[in-house]
């Protein structure tokens, strides 16, 4: 790509990064735009991100197709292991995300997504500046793709390095 040109990714195309946790297709990365990254990520049924933070970067979600639990607010209380039962000062709860939900994520708001379903779950994911989640979903792909239970302390050296605070537990099955 040069200064003259764009970059069309056509559908079906991208870098496959893949486990049995996720499958991401890098779309656009920190080498086309110094503004955002971007990914198609399939997630799983019984998926779980696990509720985190972000101090410098923003995020936006787009359910392409299937349904995510998702939470982006902050609650009265962080309890440390079930956000899908956290409620915001204002009385605010999880929703159920399907098809064209679109949730944005401003840097220091808490934040999560599971697939809680039998069915896989497609969303669009932008982030905001690049390239860190790019790099951080190469890494977090890699300690996940080992099989078996996720190396929490990996993933929490991982997350420290690449500005997120796990609030609650990355689950997958």
């Amino acid at each position: 790509m040069t200064a003259t040109e764009g970059l069309l990714v056509p559908p079906g195309h991208g870098r496959v990064v893949q486990t049995p946790a996720q499958h991401v297709t890098f779309k656009v990365t920190g080498s086309h735009s110094r503004t955002a990254s971007t990914f198609e990520v399939l997630v799983p049924p019984g998926f779980d991100v696990g509720a985190h933070v972000h101090t410098r970067s923003e995020e936006l979600f787009y359910v392409l197709e299937g349904e995510l639990d998702v939470l982006a607010f902050e609650p009265r209380v962080r309890t440390p292991d079930n956000w899908q039962k956290w409620e915001s000062s204002s009385g605010t709860r999880v929703v159920r995300a399907t098809p064209g939900t679109v949730i944005v994520v401003p840097p220091g708001c808490p934040h999560a997504f599971s697939n809680p379903t039998e069915t896989s779950a497609k969303m669009f994911f932008q982030a905001s500046p690049p390239p860190d989640h790019e790099r951080y979903f190469e890494e977090l792909l890699e300690i996940l793709g080992t099989g078996g239970p996720p190396d929490v302390a990996a993933i929490e050296e991982l997350r420290a390095r690449y500005d997120i605070k796990q609030l609650t537990p990355l689950k997958h099955r």
